[in-house]
């Protein structure tokens, strides 16, 4: 019998890279990163740059247009700057009317008595725009100045609400306001020219101050009417509008605040930018204070 023959056998070779070879393909893989980083690092940190100044100009516009809504509010003539430019404080009204006169001469009309302390009471002419809480003060014919100023106290020409009075919702019809106490009625009244009053709330103050190395601007609020300002009002209501602002100087330019019946009071304010502290955004804004009263 023939013997059987062996099939042959082949045996794959298997190799892998060599540590030369390895070795070569990183520097190759570190050379061509780093290229790209080069030309990718320019346009992200441009994108990153432009997201941080809008995120600072918009926190510079909210800041503004707050301020502005406020102070747009204002008790005509009681505008008052606080501070060398750093701050600002006014009376906020919510809202305003007519009272009834005796110019009017309706019959058995609840008038605003300015000769008689002892009616406290009046009607308004016409409907509500917002409502008049207990606690609210009422201005008459506010000039600012002596024997007609707000600010002073007491105020010859401010009556506060009688705390007991009930709410007067918006859109009531003729309602009758009831006081604390008639101011009005006086050796020497004043009383509105067009029988026009303002409802105020209180004082508001708007304060650039320092805050643990930096600045920030604050909003005062719910605290006592005060005849002096005060740079940091007690007992009040405090809130943050911005952060990281440069600088207090020149926040609030009220020169031209008391300048005839229209007033002008610019508001400059510059953030710095979360990724970058020498990156400026400056925002001015001119808000125009009626002082009619």
């Amino acid at each position: 019998m023939a013997p059987r023959s062996r099939p042959s056998v082949h045996r794959a070779v298997q190799r892998g890279f060599t540590l030369v070879e390895a070795i070569m393909v990183i520097v190759i893989l570190g050379i061509l990163g780093a290229i790209v980083a080069v030309f990718i690092q320019a346009p992200v940190q441009g994108y990153a740059d432009t997201v941080a100044r809008a995120e600072a100009t918009d926190e510079a516009d909210l800041a503004l247009r707050r301020m502005a809504r406020d102070i747009r509010l204002a008790l005509p003539n009681s505008v008052r700057p606080v501070g060398n430019g750093t701050g600002i404080e006014f009376l906020l009204t919510r809202t305003g009317g007519r009272y009834l006169s005796d110019e009017d001469e309706v019959a058995d009309g609840d008038v605003l008595s300015f000769d008689n302390p002892l009616d406290l009471s009046f009607s308004v002419v016409g409907r509500l725009t917002q409502p008049i809480l207990p606690g609210d003060f009422i201005a008459v014919f506010n000039m600012g100045v002596e024997g007609a100023d707000a600010w002073a106290n007491p105020s010859p020409n401010m009556a506060r609400v009688a705390a007991d009075a009930p709410p007067i919702p918006a859109g009531t019809q003729h309602p009758v306001v009831r006081l604390a106490s008639n101011p009005f009625a006086r050796a020497e009244p004043m009383p509105s020219p067009d029988q026009r009053f303002q409802v105020v709330t209180g004082p508001v103050t708007y304060q650039c101050e320092a805050d643990n190395g930096g600045f920030v601007l604050r909003r005062y609020s719910h605290y006592p009417i005060n005849a002096v300002a005060a740079l940091r009002p007690a007992n009040a209501r405090v809130a943050t509008l911005a952060a990281r602002v440069a600088d207090c100087n020149n926040v609030f330019d009220t020169a031209n605040v008391q300048a005839g019946r229209a007033g002008l009071v610019i508001l400059s304010l510059a953030l710095r930018t979360r990724n970058d502290p020498n990156t400026v955004v400056r925002l001015v804004h001119q808000v125009q204070v009626d002082n009619t009263p």
